[in-house]
């Protein structure tokens, strides 16, 4: 399996309910909702699986949510299937995925992922105010573009996220995000979409937030991954403890680098990336990427069991 990476999805993957069908299948998977739960001191997995979808758009709430689902898949998939992440060649997570990716090969434990994530979305809700910045999405967009277009923006407007050819994320003030959409719509730019978002992400005007998780993560227990990390600031593996401490409160305000980082991996040898958790959203976007990369989700124990079967045969 070192031609596999494991990837973990970021905020947009959740829906209320994710991760149930694995905690009724699996009591390896209910033990990671019950080690999210106690974390957080509360049943925080009664709010994913029968709450508001409205609660659960909350950052605070996305962020160790989809973690959770993503653990919760992992440790179906090692206890139930004998499939050991460590087999893969590298581990990457979208954004929070990448708190995911950490906890999958034992750098971080479930509950301080759990924590973290839960501090992580309070702190990037509060470094600004509610309606001060907004997101946009770029579609058929150049990397040269989104950036002539942040250029034109007239204030703090940055790239967030180079998620796939012709997607581009760009974050900040939202009259600059706004000038960015229009300027980009009268330049040749198939459409600029406004994002339903409650903080501008992965921009200079989360460097509160940034400066809140530097503090947050010198105090937590990190470990070496059992695999290579494919860090979302560099589009890079490391392995080093104390530099994915620094780069997980570098990401905060820095762009997510995600199609550089599947295009990376696949030029290192990986054919295949098996996405854990909630959703396929990275899985759609890698194929835009790298167009004979294979990709599966692994949502659900239907999922795990005939990922399991081929990895058996293979």
């Amino acid at each position: 399996m070192s031609h596999t990476a494991f990837i973990f999805p970021g905020q947009g993957a959740q829906f209320v309910g994710m991760g149930k069908e694995l905690a009724d299948t699996f009591a390896s998977a209910r033990a990671v909702f019950d080690e999210v739960d106690e974390a957080l001191g509360e049943n925080f997995s009664q709010l994913i699986w029968e709450g508001s979808e409205d609660d659960l758009k909350l950052t605070a709430n996305t962020q160790p949510a989809l973690m959770a689902v993503s653990l919760a898949a992992v440790r179906a998939l090692e206890t139930e299937f004998g499939v050991k992440i460590s087999t893969g060649k590298y581990v990457a997570g979208h954004s929070l995925g990448e708190y995911s990716a950490l906890a999958a090969v034992g750098a971080l434990s479930v509950g301080d992922a759990a924590k973290l994530l839960r501090f992580r979305g309070e702190a990037m809700q509060k470094a600004v105010p509610a309606g001060e910045g907004a997101m946009a999405a770029l579609l058929g967009a150049t990397l040269e573009q989104a950036e002539a277009a942040c250029e034109a923006s007239g204030g703090v407007c940055e790239i967030a996220n180079d998620n796939a050819p012709g997607q581009v994320v760009l974050s900040g003030a939202k009259a600059a995000v706004e000038a960015a959409a229009e300027w980009s719509k009268a330049n040749g730019i198939k459409k600029a979409v406004l994002l339903p978002v409650s903080a501008p992400f992965h921009c200079s005007l989360m460097q509160p937030a940034a400066d809140a998780m530097e503090g947050a993560l010198a105090d937590v227990a990190m470990g070496a991954p059992s695999i290579p990390v494919f860090a979302n600031v560099t589009a890079a593996p490391t392995s080093d403890p104390s530099e994915i401490r620094k780069l997980l409160v570098e990401q905060v305000t820095a762009r997510v680098r995600w199609r550089e980082s599947v295009e990376k991996m696949a030029s290192e040898g990986i054919t295949l990336m098996a996405e854990c958790g909630a959703g396929k959203v990275l899985t759609v976007m890698n194929r835009r990427t790298v167009k004979d990369l294979k990709g599966v989700a692994l949502g659900t124990p239907a999922d795990l069991e005939s990922f399991a079967s081929e990895q058996n045969q293979a």
